[in-house]
Order: structure tokens, then sequence, then C-alpha cells
């Protein structure tokens, strides 16, 4: 397993395709609140925002397929997507602390509705600094922000 960052030169549509199947296979596994219209409805927002993130993180498997991928905006993850047939297998974890490691983060946002993304950042010591009702889109899906205590190691 290689994880390897994308500069936005080489975010092309093949690769943006392949990351839009990874996004859409682990939405469907792990956001079980949301209709077929809304998981349609995001994904039409999915290629704009891979190729906006600022540090895009991706991990192939052996064979040079996309697995998962993370995005990071300052401190920020603004996005971690993997792969169902990969989840439970340590890559969400590699890249939480390639992120807080490497590249400062120490903000995460998830939506509460989705306690398994909740649960995985809290066994990393993020904890709960607000909730909002909304989501980002105004939509009515209600977002935990967490953050990083200083000093806490991923």
């Amino acid at each position: 397993m290689d994880v390897v960052e994308v500069g936005g030169a080489e975010r092309g549509a093949g690769l943006i395709g392949r990351l839009v199947a990874v996004w859409e296979a682990s939405v469907r596994a792990t956001h079980r609140f949301l209709s077929e219209g809304e998981i349609a409805r995001l994904k039409g927002y999915v290629p704009q925002a891979l190729a906006a993130v600022p540090r895009l993180f991706v991990a192939v498997d052996g064979a040079g397929a996309p697995v998962a991928f993370m995005g990071i905006d300052g401190e920020a993850l603004e996005m971690l997507f993997v792969a169902p047939e990969w989840r439970g297998k340590g890559i969400g974890t590699r890249l939480v602390r390639l992120a807080t490691g490497e590249q400062g983060v120490a903000r995460v946002t998830v939506n509460e509705q989705n306690p398994q993304a909740l649960g995985f950042y809290e066994r990393l010591d993020f904890r709960v600094e607000r909730r909002t009702p909304l989501d980002g889109q105004g939509k009515p899906y209600p977002l935990l922000h967490l953050r990083l205590p200083p000093g806490a190691r991923v």
C-alpha cells in the first residue's frame, strides 16, 4: 500500500473518476441516512471538491488502483474516504496519522448520523468541539466539529 500526494496538475479526469467511485462506495457503506437522491446530488459536487482541495493524498493498492483518499486544507481534514473492502485494515488510521503528524491537521467535521466516523476519530483522540444543526449546504444533516487536543498523538 502506497500513499501519494497528487498535485493539481495530476488530477486528471481518469483519476478523479476513480476517486469519485471510491467516494460513492464509501458513502453507500457509511452514510445510510442519505437517500439515493441525496447521494446523486452530492456526487455532482465531488469532482469539483477533489480538484479544489489544496492537498490531496491517495492510497493505492499494489496494482496502483486508488483504495482511499484524503483532502487537507490547512489544519482541517476536509475529506477521508476508504473503499468498503479496505475498511478495518488500517488505511484510514494511516492516512489520519499522516495528516496529523506530518501535515498539521487538528480539525475534522463529521455527520452526526455517521456514528462509525465519530467513533473512528474519537479512538484517534479527536474530541467534539461543537455541533451545528445543518450541513455546509444548509441541509438538515447535523455536523460535529472535532478537534485534536494540543499535544495529542494519533
